[in-house]
């Protein structure tokens, strides 16, 4: 299942929240975060020289295989990336397969690999104001980057990405979901529909 939207939209908080529903033994997610290239040595400075909201920061070609290695019940080893030295670990993440796989990221659906792989496909909507809001606020809270950083990146990055190639792909999504309101009833319409796996969950 793919759970995309932009970035700071909820769709990571939506992804969470099911597979914790699902439980730890059904369901699992894998996101695209851990994907990002090692650009270490050429990065200098948020909204600078590296733009990791274009879809060229990402080894996607890495996460399909590890999402159909997945779903075809086997193990594989993920990266594990450092989001505040932009270095990718030299150790890795053992992966077991289950169930439920979540794909969850802002690119995801732009993907057409991983959107092919997706039985069901999620797109997380919220204004840019609430996303803008949300990034800082991590950001800066979690990432170790500067308020200004943080602010120049979203201008020459983050929203320009979001507007050429995030927001075009909720057109593949089979639901959009507001990212700005409570999930709980399509969390638990989902969820239901995953245990079962039936098509689609009914709206009724």
């Amino acid at each position: 299942m793919a759970i995309a939207g932009g970035s700071a939209s909820g769709k990571t908080t939506f992804a969470s929240r099911l597979q914790a529903l699902l439980g730890d033994a059904y369901c699992a997610v894998l996101s695209q975060d851990r994907y990002y290239i090692d650009q270490s040595s050429v990065f200098r400075g948020d909204g600078e020289n590296v733009n990791f909201d274009h879809p060229s920061a990402l080894d996607f070609s890495l996460m399909r295989q590890h999402a159909e290695t997945l779903g075809m019940g086997s193990a594989v080893e993920a990266p594990i990336y450092d989001f505040a030295s932009h270095k990718r670990s030299i150790q890795t993440f053992r992966f077991d397969p289950r169930p439920v796989i979540l794909l969850d990221g802002t690119l995801i659906l732009n993907d057409p690999g991983l959107r092919e792989l997706a039985d069901h496909r999620i797109f997380i909507s919220a204004s840019e104001a609430c996303r803008f809001e949300r990034r800082m606020s991590r950001d800066t809270r979690e990432r170790g980057r500067s308020p200004d950083g943080v602010q120049r990146q979203f201008e020459r990055q983050v929203k320009p990405m979001h507007d050429q190639f995030v927001e075009p792909s909720r057109t593949f999504a089979d639901e959009v979901i507001s990212g700005e309101t409570g999930f709980e009833e399509r969390l638990s319409a989902w969820a239901a529909l995953l245990r079962e796996g039936a098509s689609r969950p009914s709206r009724e």
